[in-house]
């Protein structure tokens, strides 16, 4: 029957269960010692029932749909970029409200993790995927019968809170099925949804407006893409997240042999319902604000993650205006974000994963320290940078189009492996709360993003293309040396962390 949730990522032990800290409100580690209760239900070596058993291809599976998820939220973003102008004519609005369509919606981002996440900590992911992409559909069919602006954006910022759920908890069912020698692939496939999403919304609203289509119909796309993935949670995906199942094993249990002694690890967590909400709505800020890694780490992702959005505003002055591109083809100058993210995940998948693979086997029966999680990023942390120069002084209107273009790949490609590794960190280190450590880090990028729209038209205009981002560039420079410094004080900083199961901190050696 069902042991930890990651007997590799917490200590090498087939017995080590899961109980419940009162204080913190979460899952802590016993060791064997602790293991004297008979009636409490665990999974055993090798069952069945424990996610991390299921076949390859189900993971597998469940690993490609979790994407798709955030695929469908990250393309909502984007795809109404294009047909603001269509908005401001029908609405008579401006362009900054105009702009609000993106910014609320990623704003909605902000909101919704701060309850989904922590929810499917308590109730299990399944059940928090149908009812928060459930509203997504609705708000996005309210969106395409809209007959004002005001019933637009709210619309927009509901449909993006709903929308949220994968963005912390696809990420979360990818831990819940794979192992850590295993999630690095995984979560390579997972991570390329974030910057695909919105690299090929702007294609698909350019060509629409190109068309000369109504606008509702990029709404209408919307909810038809989010009642697929709706249909698609509800027939095919099921419950992953450990102590919920063992909850339900318990019920069984008792159900079958009339004993009422067997429970599970869960069910000793006696908080009120007042506490208890008030634990799911604090816990990710909570843990954001006493782990100082986090909070560095988020403030990393955020200005990446605002940067992405940043480029909504960018692109269009340098491509539409300078190079005079029609909507349709200038929704393709963002196809680089994504063919960059591809390529780092097929590299990642290759070279760097199965290295980390002999790494585990090496440390074994030892975990791997996180920090080896970090070489991709102290790689890729520079790459950013050059390719925000690179962008900066190829974008003249006299210079081939494909020189800025050719930037968006090395953006793409660093992006990708930077999120990547920082994503396998955090879940390494915050492995029985990483859905609401990844809830802090969603919220507060989706912050950046929802705020970086709203200026950056103004700075492109009264610093020009080039000095703009340069100037993002060189915060980005400011930024680099993050990884290098976790790589050397992670250890010491974890050693003191609530949060973080405990692990031994070997040197991370090539």
């Amino acid at each position: 029957m069902p042991v930890p949730a990651d007997a590799q990522s917490v200590r090498s032990t087939s017995t080590a269960v899961h109980a419940f800290d009162p204080e913190l409100d979460i899952p802590v580690v016993l060791d064997d010692k602790t293991l004297v209760d008979p009636f409490l239900v665990r999974f055993s070596p090798g069952d069945p029932e424990n996610p991390k058993n299921w076949s390859n291809l189900k993971r597998w599976y469940l690993t490609v749909t979790g994407s798709i998820l955030v695929l469908a939220a990250t393309f909502s973003s984007s795809a109404p970029a294009p047909i603001i102008p269509a908005l401001m004519e029908e609405f008579g609005i401006s362009a900054e409200v105009g702009t609000l369509t993106i910014s609320l919606f990623v704003a909605g981002y902000c909101v919704g993790p701060l309850l989904w996440a922590p929810l499917s900590e308590q109730y299990g992911r399944r059940p928090i995927f149908i009812l928060s992409f459930f509203g997504f559909v609705c708000f996005q069919i309210g969106s395409a019968l809209s007959k004002n602006t005001a019933s637009i954006l709210v619309f927009r910022f509901l449909g993006g809170t709903f929308a949220a759920s994968p963005l912390a908890n696809s990420g979360a069912m990818i831990s819940d099925t794979w192992g850590p020698k295993e999630r690095g692939a995984a979560l390579a496939v997972f991570t390329v949804a974030p910057f695909a999403g919105p690299g090929i919304g702007p294609i698909v609203g350019g060509y629409l407006y190109q068309a000369g289509v109504s606008w509702r119909w990029a709404f209408w796309i919307i909810a038809i893409f989010a009642g697929v993935c709706l249909l698609q949670i509800i027939f095919t995906i099921p419950e992953t997240f450990e102590p919920v199942l063992l909850v339900k094993m318990a019920q069984e249990r008792r159900k079958t042999t009339g004993d009422e002694r067997y429970y599970a690890a869960m069910e000793t967590n006696s908080l009120k319902f007042a506490d208890r909400v008030e634990a799911i709505l604090a816990r990710p800020f909570k843990i954001l604000f006493r782990e100082p890694m986090l909070l560095v780490l988020t403030i990393y992702l955020s200005f990446i993650y605002g940067c992405i959005y940043l480029l909504f505003e960018a692109y269009p002055i340098v491509y539409t205006r300078g190079h005079n591109l029609k909507p349709g083809p200038s929704g393709l100058v963002y196809l680089p974000l994504p063919i960059g993210g591809f390529l780092a995940v097929v590299v990642y998948v290759f070279f760097v994963n199965p290295d980390y693979s002999r790494k585990v086997e090496e440390c074994a029966p030892e975990t791997v320290p996180p920090e080896y999680r970090l070489r991709v990023v102290m790689i890729a942390s520079p790459l950013l940078t050059i390719s925000f120069f690179w962008f900066a002084w190829t974008s003249f209107p006299s210079i081939s189009i494909l020189a800025p273009m050719a930037s968006a790949l090395v953006l793409g490609f660093s992006i990708c492996w930077i999120f990547l590794g920082l994503f396998n960190y955090i879940i390494d280190v915050y492995l029985f709360v990483s859905a609401s450590a990844l809830a802090a880090t969603v919220v507060a990028r989706s912050a950046f993003g929802a705020g970086f729209p709203l200026f950056a038209s103004q700075m492109y205009a009264k610093l020009g293309p080039e000095w703009a981002s340069s100037l993002v560039g060189f915060i980005a420079l400011a930024m680099t040396p993050a990884p290098f410094i976790l790589t050397r004080y992670g250890p010491a900083i974890r050693s003191k962390s609530k949060y973080a199961p405990p692990r031994p901190s070997p040197k991370v050696s090539a």
